[in-house]
């Protein structure tokens, strides 16, 4: 089973390693970072990266697809070599997957039209002008599709899809030896819990 995580310049880290800690460690699974073009890429930070070991090219039939999100998404909306791998791959994956904004580049791609589809909450309303029923759920399925809301989520999507895929008790077994066991010391997580400044700060420094 192979799994393809997407890399583009300035993408979110935890988008992606999320779900390479927790659907890389499925039975059989073999993850592959791909891009355009192999070699280090940058998080948005400039920080840290993450080498793509393939090209989109050499990644023609992958299983499962994941696209994190990032402000480096917004340059991705027009990419054609990114969006026509996306929908050349689509034909034959089983699973089609996003983590935050990744779900616009989904979208953009033709391929949620008319779906299901969650993304980061200051995401939902642009996700929804590409005709998608958009929902602030934290991880959606619809069909193959399985979108994850903001950054952290991309862990729950992960755990959920391998629970799908190997059963539950693999996808115990994953959560329990990465000790996934939330218990944060702010209960602020989502903007119907975070004070209205707090939620009205983010909302100011939004790209969206």
């Amino acid at each position: 089973m192979q799994i393809a995580i997407v890399l583009y310049p300035n993408f979110t880290a935890l988008d992606a390693v999320g779900p390479y800690e927790t659907l890389g460690h499925i039975p059989g699974a073999e993850t592959s970072f791909v891009a355009e073009r192999t070699g280090p890429v940058l998080n948005d930070r400039g920080q840290l990266a993450i080498e793509a070991t393939r090209t989109f090219a050499e990644v023609p039939r992958p299983d499962i697809v994941v696209v994190p999100g990032g402000p480096g998404q917004a340059d991705q909306m027009d990419n054609r070599p990114l969006l026509d791998w996306l929908r050349a791959v689509d034909a034959t994956t089983t699973w089609t997957t996003s983590v935050c904004s990744g779900s616009l580049a989904l979208a953009a791609a033709g391929l949620l039209k008319g779906r299901r589809a969650t993304s980061h909450w200051l995401a939902l309303e642009t996700l929804a002008g590409l005709g998608v029923a958009a929902t602030g759920e934290r991880v959606v399925f619809d069909g193959k599709y399985v979108t994850a809301a903001g950054v952290s989520s991309g862990i729950d999507m992960g755990l959920a899809l391998a629970g799908r895929i190997a059963g539950d008790q693999v996808a115990q077994t994953i959560q329990l030896m990465t000790e996934y066991d939330p218990q944060p010391p702010y209960d602020a997580g989502s903007p119907d819990k975070a004070p209205a400044e707090v939620v009205e700060y983010c909302r100011t420094r939004s790209r969206f």
